[in-house]
């Protein structure tokens, strides 16, 4: 074709390869070395003035080199009078950053590097953390009289009446008094200097879980760093971006350019159609909520069942007894954020397909399988889009009750198609990425790749 010029980064030139090979052209020759302090050199062979140029690199491996070298090579294409520069990026980076991030020291995953020899598989989640041995004996300890912080705790002991009176004046002034020294008596002497404290928020600080969320849902301290992903992309030089399968779809709306978001999905319905024996007596099986409406519209198109695996984190519990300590994340008033899994639907001797956008540490749909096989589950298909397959994940698979897992070649599948000793297939993603580069080089629609794919 004229005029597209084709460029693939270090993270996986075999897919890069094959979009060429889709397209019948050339792939055009880029120059990468490192430094010995690993900085990224780029050189781009060949002239691309005013070409239409797509850089392929996936999200994948080591994630901040290869993105880096992303940037590298959109600023160097555009320096070099590239007349459009796409970023064709079949799995997102940083696009699962406003999820619940990881807390590896507290919950076990997916810092786990080393392989184990059996594992459990439990339906419900893992425990955020329980008790330590001192966190156990302070509680078994009687409580002592602890120093007073404010006159707003010592008032219990006084006229009620005076401490409104007190408090509705400090509100009105909006005073601030210095803090007295804590005491270790109950009883204030009269001598002693008032103390108030008219901000709220100062002493009734919010009990926050490892997962950063407080009782409201609020969440603290993560980084949304979707701006900043977009804004590095669009300040280098890209024009316009292609990827697949949005961790959350509404990602684009960080992005000034325009974005185009393939689906998976015709993919994913072929194979259920042509290689699962029956499928409509299936169940289509999402591993949790977030995936619902991704699951029920392969469900759909298919006609077969809908099955939801829901995990609950948030169910509050007063008064728990040591037994279930484990079960959640204590909060010092002896309450707790006990961990559930329930399974919504039928698949007792069913073939159930679970239906997932990424799998990483494996975990969710390692449990997922177990609790299928648990309600009588008779066969266990696993449909991925993207295989990253991180820390322990492939020996769990292994030894999970996965009885077939499909991935697609978004992220390079060769080393683990042989440790999973014929569980894993791949679906090549090639064609539909050729087509849609095709399909924007000619000024074509790409709408017909949502619904059909190539």
């Amino acid at each position: 074709m004229r005029n597209l010029i084709v460029l693939g980064g270090s993270s996986h030139p075999q897919l890069t390869r094959s979009i060429c090979r889709n397209l019948t052209i050339e792939q055009a020759q880029v120059d990468s070395k490192k430094f010995s302090n690993g900085e990224t050199s780029i050189e781009i062979e060949g002239s691309v003035r005013e070409k239409d140029v797509f850089i392929i690199q996936s999200g994948c491996g080591d994630v901040n080199d290869n993105f880096i070298e992303l940037l590298i090579m959109i600023a160097a294409c555009k320096t070099a009078s590239a007349k459009r520069v796409t970023a064709v990026l079949p799995l997102f980076p940083y696009s699962r950053q406003p999820d619940v991030p990881h807390a590896a020291s507290l919950t076990g995953a997916p810092s786990i590097s080393t392989k184990k020899d059996q594992y459990t598989f439990e339906s419900a989640p893992s425990t955020p953390r329980p008790l330590s041995r001192g966190e156990k004996d302070r509680e078994a300890r009687p409580s002592s009289p602890s120093p007073i912080p404010s006159a707003v705790s010592r008032s219990n002991s006084q006229n009620s009446g005076q401490q409104n009176s007190l408090l509705g004046k400090a509100t009105l002034k909006n005073s601030i008094v210095k803090q007295p020294t804590p005491v270790r008596n109950t009883k204030v002497p009269p001598h002693m200097p008032m103390s108030i404290v008219t901000n709220s928020a100062a002493t009734n600080v919010p009990q926050v879980d490892v997962y950063g969320k407080t009782e409201s849902g609020y969440k603290q301290w993560i980084a949304q760093n979707g701006t900043l992903v977009a804004n590095l992309l669009t300040t280098a030089g890209a024009d316009r971006c292609i990827t697949m399968d949005l961790h959350d779809p509404q990602f684009q709306g960080f992005f000034d350019i325009p974005v185009d978001n393939l689906y998976s999905k015709p993919l994913l319905k072929h194979y259920i159609a042509d290689y699962i024996p029956n499928y409509q007596d299936c169940v289509i099986v999402s591993p949790d909520s977030g995936g619902a409406k991704r699951a029920t519209a392969i469900a759909d198109v298919l006609g077969c069942s809908f099955a939801l695996i829901h995990k609950e984190r948030r169910a509050k519990v007063s008064n728990v007894p040591p037994s279930t300590s484990g079960t959640g994340m204590i909060y010092p008033n002896g309450s707790a954020v006990v961990a559930t899994t329930m399974l919504v639907g039928n698949v007792k001797d069913r073939v159930c397909v679970l239906i997932d956008d990424l799998v990483d540490t494996s975990y969710t749909i390692t449990r997922a399988a177990k609790l299928l096989k648990n309600q009588g589950a008779k066969y266990v298909y696993a449909l991925i889009t993207h295989g990253v397959f991180s820390g322990d994940s492939i020996n769990r698979i292994n030894k999970s009750d996965i009885d077939k897992i499909v991935v697609t070649n978004s992220v390079p599948q060769g080393a683990n198609v042989e440790a999973l000793n014929g569980k894993l297939e791949v679906l090549d993603v090639s064609r539909v990425l050729a087509e849609s580069i095709r399909r924007i080089h000619n000024g074509e629609s790409i709408s017909m790749l949502f619904d059909y794919g190539w």
